[in-house]
């Protein structure tokens, strides 16, 4: 979405741009000159990239688009590099709104959604557009489907769109700081009427979501955290924590395309996307074997958990600097007010 922080009161706002200053002073890079590693997105165009869907047909592929006021534009990234290979122009449609999410269906078309709402009911419907996926990365405009959509419950504000892999069924999830709803589209879209999503769950702060690719779980993740839960028969089961990034604006999330890993991405020009093992993932896999992998980049590592990465790069690094930071401007804090 368009930067609206939340914006803490008094001596808070100070150490709250801090930490966001420290967030954005390591972007990623992308680590081995492979794909679905940690890159950076390097396209001047991309400030706000508000989703990310792992491409079908392209390994390596990432699907992106910024947010509200840029028109209606979808970009392919390409990991290996950073760069844009695809710029795709969606025709047919009416003037997007303020585009949060982006998801691939079994079928093999992308789905946008035009579903952000700051205001948290401005809007009495919203848009989802749905595209096939390009055979060939070039630029290229393409006829998209427009959907309306409603809430059953009333109007609300919403960042992450999300298609089941397996029986195609779309699901939103509202952001809402006292905690979101998991809403549930018909069993298949329909122009020429209204699409009525209806509550099965409930959510936390949420900003953006993606299935793996078995669709056994579902990745939720916020500006700070990030959760997996169990999803059988259309409904959320167990969760889990998940190390996601410390990013200056976390704003999406996908599982590559082999499920192996979950991809996080953040708003902001050179924006870093960072690669997050998940259980049972391809690293993982390699360690049970006794091989010897290179391990992902970044602070998406298992250094974001605590533990060292080997070369000075992880969240412990992060973690001194961020308490060096705070330390040093409470003090500077205590000094004003004695003066004051």
């Amino acid at each position: 979405m368009r930067s609206y922080p939340i914006r803490p009161a008094g001596r808070l706002a100070p150490l709250a741009a801090l930490l966001l200053l420290l967030g954005a002073a390591s972007p990623a890079v992308a680590a081995d000159g492979g794909p679905d590693r940690d890159f950076t997105i390097e396209d001047p165009r991309i400030t706000e990239s508000s989703g990310l869907a792992a491409s079908r047909l392209h390994p390596g592929i990432y699907w992106t688009h910024n947010d509200s006021d840029d028109g209606p534009y979808v970009f392919a990234v390409d990991s290996r590099t950073g760069k844009t290979v695809a710029t795709i122009t969606m025709r047919g449609i009416g003037e997007p709104r303020d585009v949060e999410g982006i998801s691939i269906g079994p079928d093999g078309d992308i789905y946008v959604g035009d579903i952000g709402d700051n205001l948290d009911g401005t809007w009495s419907h919203v848009w989802i557009y749905r595209f096939p996926e390009p055979k060939a990365l070039r630029d290229a405009t393409v006829t998209a489907t427009q959907y309306d959509v409603q809430y059953a419950d009333g109007p609300r504000n919403a960042e992450s769109l999300m298609v089941h892999p397996k029986t195609g069924r779309v699901y939103i999830a509202s952001k809402n700081e006292g905690g979101g709803g998991l809403y549930a589209g018909p069993d298949k879209l329909t122009t020429g009427s209204m699409n009525v999503f209806r509550r099965v769950g409930e959510v936390p702060w949420v900003t953006d979501g993606a299935f793996s690719p078995d669709g056994r779980s579902l990745a939720l993740r916020s500006y700070f955290s990030a959760r997996v839960y169990d999803f059988e028969n259309g409904r959320l089961g167990e969760s889990r924590a998940v190390a996601a990034p410390f990013q200056r604006q976390a704003e999406s999330v996908t599982y590559t395309a082999d499920g192996s890993a979950l991809m996080f991405g953040s708003e902001g020009a050179r924006s870093g996307v960072v690669r997050v093992e998940v259980e049972g993932g391809r690293q993982e896999k390699a360690e049970e074997k006794g091989e010897q992998k290179e391990k992902p980049s970044g602070s998406g590592s298992p250094a974001a958990q605590g533990e060292d990465d080997g070369d000075g790069k992880g969240s412990v690094g992060l973690g001194a600097v961020i308490i060096i930071g705070v330390g040093a401007l409470w003090f500077a804090l205590r000094r004003r007010r004695g003066e004051g």
